[in-house]
């Protein structure tokens, strides 16, 4: 969900108006609504009045200092970021601005670009709270089963509806942990075939000498072993849907007999000579690329235009920006609920960390480390330090050669404003590049 400048309200709080004048004319450029104040008392009537997003503080003003508005906000807005500036800049004042809870400590003189980063973090922060409070309703943000708000997922959900009117073949592909078998799930009941049976079946979790009479059943006798005549699952999901899932893992003779049935609509027990007409539609799921199977002979061409009518790509959790908050605190909630514990909450550095990470599993990852954080933590609080030593230091460092392009360019982006703390000049010069470039390139990766 990309976050709008221009729905950000901003409350500047200082007692020299010269200072006052010249942050509301920098911030308003940037497209924020700005409100300000000479004090603290003006400061708690605007707060009274309008809901801001950042409250910008001086440090020591006459009366009421700012230490005492950041303690206020904190203790009765939760729902709003504070940033302290200062001309009397020393370790012990910022701490102490930390310890009353000021997301970050600003010594004047500041540059633009210095007050604009500090502004954008504290923004983020307070955008991935939020993120986490909607994923409690999963009215907004939940569709077929699926948790997300994302564009990439916005278009799952458009497939899905899409192959959910029509009886064709859907071949459903992405990574490992995706979710494939949820958008499985979601067409067939979705459909007109919602009364009647979904079956799955993992096609390469089933030796290859038990496939055929696995799907295809089988009539006594046919083998040792076949003591009765037994249906298999296309007998099963008759009127229904089946799904083979890992349709990859299929043997080349295999997929002759399962393109067949798609062509023919009828299947030949192990062991039978007849043929039995059977109505299952058909959904299959590969977390390979089929087109380069087919390239090395190892995925017939005809079977996979069969199987490809329709075909919905799960997007991988990496490309799915806020859905990782989204889904941490939903699986939060549920195994906090499960084992009977206190609702938890994830830190701030946690958040950020878990965003950062490539999340190679997926969202199966994702559920199997907030499940285990759940059980292992004692707090309240899931801090950044409690996450697995890998994922802290391998958040945004992932470097597989199966990226795009692209991919490696926005990463190294990120990388870089990181190590210079958001200075979009710095960050412009080591990359090479003037900063109406690198604008651009940040709209971009925010867009897309």
């Amino acid at each position: 969900m990309a976050k709008s400048k221009t729905k950000h309200r901003i409350l500047v709080v200082d007692d020299a108006l010269e200072t006052l004048e010249v942050l509301q004319r920098n911030l308003a450029s940037q497209g924020y609504q700005v409100y300000t104040a000479p004090g603290v008392n003006e400061a708690l009537q605007v707060l009274d009045t309008v809901a801001v997003d950042l409250i910008i503080t001086d440090y020591k003003m006459p009366q009421v200092n700012g230490l005492d508005l950041v303690r206020h906000v904190r203790e009765n807005l939760k729902d709003a970021e504070v940033m302290m500036i200062t001309g009397y800049a020393s370790i012990g004042g910022a701490v102490e601005a930390v310890k009353y809870g000021a997301e970050d400590y600003l010594a004047k003189p500041f540059t633009d670009e210095e007050l604009f980063s500090a502004v954008e973090r504290a923004l983020d922060k307070l955008h991935a709270r939020r993120v986490g409070r909607v994923g409690a309703d999963k009215e907004s943000s939940e569709s077929y089963g699926i948790l997300g708000e994302s564009g990439v997922v916005r278009k799952v959900f458009s497939a899905i509806s899409k192959a959910a009117k029509t009886p064709a073949t859907v071949l459903i592909t992405g990574e490992s942990g995706t979710g494939k078998e949820l958008v499985a799930r979601a067409i067939h009941y979705s459909s007109a075939r919602v009364s009647a049976p979904f079956v799955p079946v993992n096609c390469g979790g089933i030796p290859e000498g038990l496939l055929e009479s696995e799907l295809f059943g089988h009539v006594k006798g046919a083998f040792t072993g076949a003591t009765e005549t037994r249906a298999g699952f296309f007998q099963t999901a008759d009127g229904g849907t089946i799904f083979l899932d890992e349709i990859s893992e299929t043997s080349l003779a295999m997929q002759v007999k399962l393109l067949r049935v798609l062509q023919e609509k009828e299947v030949c027990m192990v062991g039978d000579a007849r043929s039995r007409k059977v109505d299952a539609r058909v959904l299959a799921a590969t977390n390979k690329d089929l087109r380069s199977l087919m390239d090395k002979e190892l995925f017939r061409e005809d079977l996979y235009f069969r199987l490809s009518v329709i075909t919905v790509d799960v997007p991988p959790l990496r490309e799915r920006g806020d859905d990782i908050l989204l889904l941490a605190h939903d699986f939060a909630a549920k195994f906090a609920k499960e084992l009977d514990k206190p609702p938890v909450r994830f830190s701030d550095d946690a958040l950020r960390t878990l965003k950062g990470y490539y999340w190679p599993g997926n969202v199966r990852e994702l559920e199997n480390v907030v499940q285990r954080l759940v059980v292992m933590t004692d707090s309240e609080v899931i801090a950044a330090s409690d996450l697995p030593e890998l994922m802290r230091f391998s958040a945004l460092r992932h470097t597989g050669l199966h990226r795009s392009l692209d991919e490696v360019e926005k990463e190294h982006i990120r990388n870089v404003l990181a190590d210079v703390n958001g200075n979009k000049t710095r960050a412009a010069e080591i990359l090479g590049i003037d900063r109406k470039t690198l604008r651009e390139k940040l709209k971009e990766n925010k867009t897309s």
